[in-house]
């Protein structure tokens, strides 16, 4: 008897983890509360300009996983793409990630590599063992690089001080003694040059996968499925029982431009006194097309409520604890795992959550065939 499984959210997750096992046989259903596929990555052509708008967001495509990226060049083809930040700060405008120029520019010099090594040294505070967001940055920069990159920026984004964080969520930050501002230092970067929700819908087309857009999935009211591999809210799949975990969600206020506004893609305001965290300019992430009009986002992050999109998951002490809570319930849960950003409550890149899917899904058909329980995450939470 052909096995019957459900993917509750078509983003990455569900397509991949689906899509592998339509290639073993299985019968798939995906479906999505909303009228699209591809979750947060969706992309979609502007009316008016014809820009290809990520609808939520930038995604750029890096990655050092070649097996990740040859699976998705297999569905697309990807167009070169650097992703070069800009910053403007104190009334200038500077190249992020912090590199030579960005110091030289910045403090007023001209060094060269281990000329700026030995001042950045310099500038750091000696902190032995950083534990907060701020204490890692005073390591790392000092003071002067960290109130005009990170503080304002990391309240904004945040909406808390950066003593509140942890120093984890800075070490992914590069500082380069070089010229090279290319935001990310992985082998493969790209753009599907078709967007990412064509992208998605390739990987969904198969004679064994039926999807259904703007359909809830209740846990509670029972289902016929075999398996479930819920990708939405793990407090969700629960109805928020326990309580709600924590998010930031982002705002962004559209706006249409006749020509070129900024210049760039992205560039981010470090000022505190400046309400949003950066604007993006959607016509510069598809530089192999050309487009007289432009289609630009305004972003600001704040709480996330319930009627919100959740984006980053906080992740401090108060959630943690609530989340070891809920991991607790899953365990208990049977004929279903939790996949994804929102499934497991980390933040991930897209590269990563389509290792963790195809992972998910060879794990899973090898339980089948050992006759044992399949994982409950496709990835621990805690």
């Amino acid at each position: 008897m052909v096995e019957h499984v459900v993917m509750v959210g078509a983003g990455f997750s569900g397509a991949v983890i689906g899509r592998a096992l339509a290639d073993e046989g299985f019968k798939v259903t995906v479906l999505d509360a909303r009228d699209h596929v591809a979750g947060n990555c969706h992309t979609a052509r502007d009316a008016d300009t014809g820009v290809m708008v990520h609808t939520y967001g930038p995604h750029i495509f890096h990655t050092d996983d070649t097996q990740v990226w040859d699976y998705v060049t297999g569905f697309s083809t990807f167009e070169p793409y650097k992703n070069r930040v800009k910053s403007t700060s104190q009334g200038q405008v500077f190249s992020l990630p912090i590199n030579l120029h960005t110091i030289n520019q910045f403090f007023g010099k001209t060094m060269r590599p281990q000329e700026a090594r030995d001042f950045i040294a310099a500038q750091a505070e000696d902190i032995a063992d950083p534990q907060t967001f701020e204490e890692q940055a005073l390591a790392f920069v000092g003071r002067p690089l960290y109130e005009a990159f990170f503080k304002g920026y990391t309240e904004k984004q945040w909406g808390c001080s950066p003593r509140d964080l942890p120093a984890s969520i800075l070490k992914r930050l590069p500082v380069r003694f070089n010229y090279d501002d290319n935001y990310f230092f992985h082998a493969h970067q790209g753009m599907p040059s078709e967007g990412y929700t064509v992208l998605v819908e390739r990987i969904l087309d198969h004679p064994n996968i039926d999807v259904h857009l703007n359909t809830e999935f209740d846990p509670n009211k029972g289902h016929s499925y075999d398996h479930v591999f819920w990708s939405g809210a793990l407090d969700g799949y629960f109805g928020y029982a326990k309580g709600r975990l924590g998010y930031r969600t982002l705002d962004f206020e559209e706006f249409h431009h006749e020509g070129d506004w900024q210049g760039c893609a992205v560039m981010n305001y470090g000022d505190p006194d400046v309400g949003h965290t950066r604007i993006t300019e959607h016509k510069h992430f598809s530089p192999w097309e050309s487009h007289e009009g432009s289609v630009l986002y305004r972003e600001s992050a704040r709480a996330c409520g319930p009627e919100d999109i959740p984006y980053y998951p906080i992740r401090l002490v108060e959630e943690k604890a609530l989340l070891a809570d809920y991991v607790t319930s899953a365990e208990a849960e049977r004929n279903v795992t939790f996949v994804g950003r929102l499934g497991t409550y980390r933040y991930l890149d897209m590269d990563v959550t389509i290792r963790e899917a195809l992972d998910c899904a060879q794990a899973f058909l090898a339980a089948r065939k050992a006759g044992t329980p399949a994982p409950v995450f496709s990835k621990a939470p805690l």
